[in-house]
């Protein structure tokens, strides 16, 4: 067959180019400037320009527009191109002395803030941050800048360097503190507010941090750590610490009006783990303030054997499943003793826990016991501390 119907349309690149009008021409040019032109249109079009000045001129203002709708792509590295380095330098030379694998999430979070941190000018290290968490019932907040913020997170990471046998970055011979004290004196001991020479001292320090735990492979990391008026272990200290920066970070992005995204997902869902191992924990203390619901006598169960339970599901790529026993710290979570399921986004509760978001707006789903669903919420937010 001879006809053009079964011709392949690329083997007709060749045609004859089409002949248009000049004013056809010229109202082809918006078309043209956005790739929305046929070939042959845009040839046509093309040997237009080549002849007429005019209709050049045009041309170019509409291309250079065109180039100005269009969204620059971002100069920032990818978040996740560090992990994904090391991960291939390792795979191909593990390193002599391993950062034990309790400790990376910690090593990651530093590394982010730091990378964050090297390009601040003097205006974006005073620029104002509000620290926020949960007092009780009630939302509470304290003012500060970016260098306050490193100032708090480096006088914290004192807690781990003391318990480690390192040098406390509080002035002067003081005894082990909450953090919020700490955070004060560490404040107060300056004439003039932080700055960012703050920053020297907070990076070396969580150096020195991941440098020893990797060295004296500090055992399974049970060493503990204390926090003034409870413990954690060396390994759930440094996923506090992890969390705390990543949280803080995101804070200190929002004061510069800056993107910043989530931790690698194994290193999210460590710190969620963290947190619902704390909240059995953190029920019962507020059952002891009386900001709780009593346990029914009945569902009292001894130490060690399965109770009333809370199914708590956090979605997306941290997440997981966690059954919390509702009665006692000392109680096993179990699905046959299920009352109450409550579903969250990773990142939601974290900032549940962290008292970035009220109770009574975190949960997506609910189901079951409301009272139990309002007392582990609001036990998530009494995690959260300056």
């Amino acid at each position: 067959m001879t006809g053009t119907e079964d011709l392949d349309p690329y083997d007709q690149r060749d045609a004859a180019p089409l002949h248009l009008e000049h004013r056809v021409l010229k109202s082809l040019l918006g078309a043209w400037a956005l790739a929305a032109c046929s070939a042959e249109e845009t040839a046509a079009v093309e040997d237009h320009l080549g002849t007429c000045g005019t209709c050049a001129d045009e041309a170019r203002r509409l291309r250079e527009a065109v180039g100005l709708l269009q969204r620059p792509e971002s100069l920032d590295l990818d978040p996740g191109l560090r992990t994904r380095v090391l991960e291939g330098c390792l795979d191909r030379r593990p390193p002599r002395i391993p950062v034990p694998d309790w400790a990376t999430s910690y090593d990651a979070e530093t590394a982010r803030l730091d990378a964050l941190l090297q390009d601040f000018g003097e205006a974006e290290w005073l620029a104002p941050v509000r620290l926020r968490w949960y007092r009780g019932e009630e939302a509470t907040s304290r003012r500060t800048t970016v260098a306050g913020v490193i100032a708090h997170l480096l006088a914290v990471d004192g807690l781990v360097a003391v318990a480690l046998g390192l040098d406390d970055p509080l002035p002067g011979d003081k005894p082990a503190r909450t953090p919020a004290e700490r955070t004060e004196a560490f404040w107060d001991a300056s004439h003039v507010p932080p700055d960012r020479s703050v920053r020297g001292p907070w990076r070396d320090q969580t150096h020195a941090l991941v440098r020893t735990v990797s060295f004296t492979g500090a055992g399974p990391g049970t060493l503990p750590v204390s926090y003034g008026d409870f413990e954690l272990p060396l390994r759930d200290a440094l996923l506090d610490r992890a969390f705390e920066c990543w949280l803080h970070a995101e804070d200190i992005a929002e004061a510069v009006d800056y993107p910043y995204t989530p931790p690698a997902p194994r290193h999210l869902h460590g710190m969620i783990d963290l947190a619902a191992r704390m909240l059995p924990g953190a029920l019962a203390e507020r059952r002891r303030a009386g900001l709780a619901a009593p346990a029914p006598t009945r569902h009292l169960v001894p130490a060690g054997r399965p109770g009333r339970s809370l199914r708590l599901e956090i979605e997306g790529s941290g997440g997981g499943q966690w059954l919390i026993p509702l009665d006692s710290p000392a109680a096993l979570g179990s699905a046959d003793h299920e009352v109450a399921h409550v579903a969250l986004d990773d990142t939601e509760f974290c900032k549940l826990t962290a008292g970035h978001v009220p109770p009574e707006e975190a949960a997506a789903g609910q189901a079951g016991d409301r009272q139990a669903i309002r007392d582990v919420l609001y036990a998530a937010a009494s995690l959260s501390r300056m």
